[in-house]
């Protein structure tokens, strides 16, 4: 063992059958919307009760789209692969990159194909420094009607 905690990500084939409501996934992501900092991936945001997607049971919410019909998706603006998915047919074969079981961080969204959604990374990183400058402005305004206490000598 090299005490190396990544593991070799599993790559699946998935064959769906487009049902009423569609494939029954929502994707994030995009060259033009990227979900993960400097990944222009496709990722799986949300997966619908009872749709295409649950029924199979092997796609799950993170997973990483690598290919539709055959057609890769790298580098694709998330309109293109909107589009994609829409034209792909009824049989719709996925090359699928499943989520790292030690990477539980899936999307955050549920927003329908086609919607964007920000990149979780930003979001933290813009909660993280609102939250820092509150508890900054709390510690100045503290310190300003609380003066420490002067020793007597």
């Amino acid at each position: 063992m090299n005490g190396s905690a990544h593991s070799t990500p599993t790559v699946l084939d998935i064959n769906l059958k487009r049902g009423p409501a569609g494939l029954g996934f929502n994707i994030v992501g995009g060259a033009d919307q990227q979900y993960i900092m400097n990944d222009s991936g496709i990722y799986v945001a949300k997966i619908k009760e009872n749709g295409a997607a649950a029924l199979d049971g092997r796609l799950q919410e993170g997973d990483r789209i690598l290919a539709i019909n055959g057609q890769k998706l790298e580098n694709l603006s998330h309109g293109a692969a909107v589009e994609l998915f829409r034209s792909a047919g009824e049989d719709v074969q996925l090359s699928v990159q499943q989520r790292s079981t030690l990477l539980q961080n899936g999307p955050a969204s549920s927003r329908s194909d086609g919607e964007s959604s920000p990149a979780l990374g930003t979001w933290t990183l813009l909660t993280v420094f609102t939250l820092a400058v509150v508890a900054a402005a709390g510690f100045i305004a503290y310190k300003r009607f609380h003066p420490h206490p002067r020793g007597r000598f």
